[in-house]
């Protein structure tokens, strides 16, 4: 009997996703594109605009941070079938839509940066007029395509860039809570699907803090700080466009409702008995989760020196969600109290303040001067969204702030 738990616990340790649930497949289906392009560590899709024929005052974006190559029918379907229909509008207003896909979006940014340059030269060689270009990204994507622009410019090379859009993208850093970090470096030496996401190169490189095993110190991982100093190196931001920014977070400093030391997930056998998710709470040495089962432990996870991040203001994930659903159709008896917590604060979304304090990550953005931000405009949602998810609100003020 034990050996049977242990493997249906194997099993369910390789269906857990970090943004979609593991093999998942999307409702759509891509249409066929106008024109399509190899590129170097990547591929392009290239969607003409409405009675167009040929590349004219193109949109360049980029896909956001998952395990493996981009898949398509997933980003069109974000993109399209939302609520509000972005491509659609975007071709009726004559704008050629340039969707930018990696090899393997887990990669480290400055890399799938390389085939975002790809992108935009070959862009400027196809274009018919002189318009200039919107290039940006959605989640990761952003900071790909603010690395990718800045490196341009360092090296006198002409992206013909009139506005950089990052939609939800992390400028600050991103958050996946360090007991859920921990249970996956718990299931890596049985399979490491779990893992291999959240420690991937990109991964560490978005994330504020980053544990590197189950007794791990939580730290800003090292590929983060060498990522920071690359993005130094290139001028930080790329100086000749103007710079949009786009949260799927509030702006108010309401936070998401989940409240520091609550239950999040807990698990009551017969896989992962006494294992249990806390809200991140501030202090020190404080519990965010305890992880046990067939597969070992107990081990108490604790933070220390943490604001309140599982609730703050931001664009949310379904970090808790998608590990019960996985585990669920294990066998295993799981509560999710909640199913979402923040994965990219709206301070962070709109580059205006960092993540260390408290009053930092819940500060009323529209008391700040907005000077203080690392963009020339922004837009921060009613409420705390799905990550990047494509709303009418947020869709429509990138529509009116397209490049002529």
């Amino acid at each position: 009997m034990a050996d049977s738990r242990v493997e249906k616990a194997k099993r369910a340790a390789g269906s857990i996703g970090l943004v979609t649930p593991a093999g998942a497949r999307p409702t759509a289906q891509a249409p066929s594109a106008d024109e399509q392009w190899q590129l170097p560590g990547g591929t392009a899709r290239v969607y003409y605009g409405q009675g167009r024929q040929g590349v004219s005052r193109p949109v360049v974006l980029a896909d956001g941070f998952n395990l493996g190559p981009t898949d398509f029918d997933w980003l069109w379907d974000g993109l399209e079938n939302g609520r509000l229909p972005f491509v659609s509008e975007l071709r009726r207003r004559g704008r050629t839509l340039v969707l930018v896909g990696f090899d393997e979006r887990s990669e480290s940014i400055p890399r799938n940066a390389e085939t975002v340059i790809a992108a935009v030269l070959r862009t400027i060689a196809e274009q018919l007029g002189g318009a200039r270009l919107l290039v940006g990204g959605f989640s990761m994507g952003g900071l790909v395509t603010r690395y990718a622009l800045a490196k341009m410019e360092t090296q006198g090379m002409d992206h013909r860039v009139g506005v950089h859009l990052s939609f939800d993208s992390p400028h600050r850093g991103a958050w996946i809570p360090i007991g859920l970090q921990a249970f996956a470096h718990h299931l890596a030496p049985h399979d490491d699907t779990f893992v291999r996401q959240i420690s991937s190169p990109a991964a560490q490189q978005m994330l504020w803090r980053h544990v590197d095993g189950v007794n791990g110190t939580p730290r800003e991982s090292p590929l983060r700080t060498e990522f920071k100093e690359q993005l130094q190196r290139v001028g930080d931001w790329p100086r000749l466009p103007r710079l949009l920014a786009v949260s799927s977070g509030r702006g108010d400093g309401i936070g998401n409702g989940v409240r520091a030391g609550a239950k999040t997930l807990s698990c009551a056998g017969p896989l992962f008995d006494g294992t249990r998710f806390l809200g991140q709470a501030e202090g020190q040495k404080t519990e965010v989760a305890v992880v046990n089962g067939v597969l070992g432990g107990p081990h108490s996870i604790t933070t220390s020196g943490y604001p309140e991040l599982d609730g703050a203001p931001g664009g949310t994930l379904e970090s808790f969600g998608l590990l019960a659903d996985a585990l669920a159709a294990a066998g295993e008896d799981t509560d999710a109290a909640h199913r979402s917590v923040c994965f990219v604060p709206s301070v962070s979304a709109v580059s205006i303040r960092d993540l260390n304090q408290q009053d930092d990550l819940y500060a009323d953005v529209y008391d700040l001067p907005p000077e203080q931000s690392d963009v020339d405009d922004f837009l921060l949602s009613s409420d705390n969204e799905a990550h990047a998810l494509m709303t009418e609100e947020l869709g429509g003020w990138i529509l009116d702030r397209l490049p002529d």
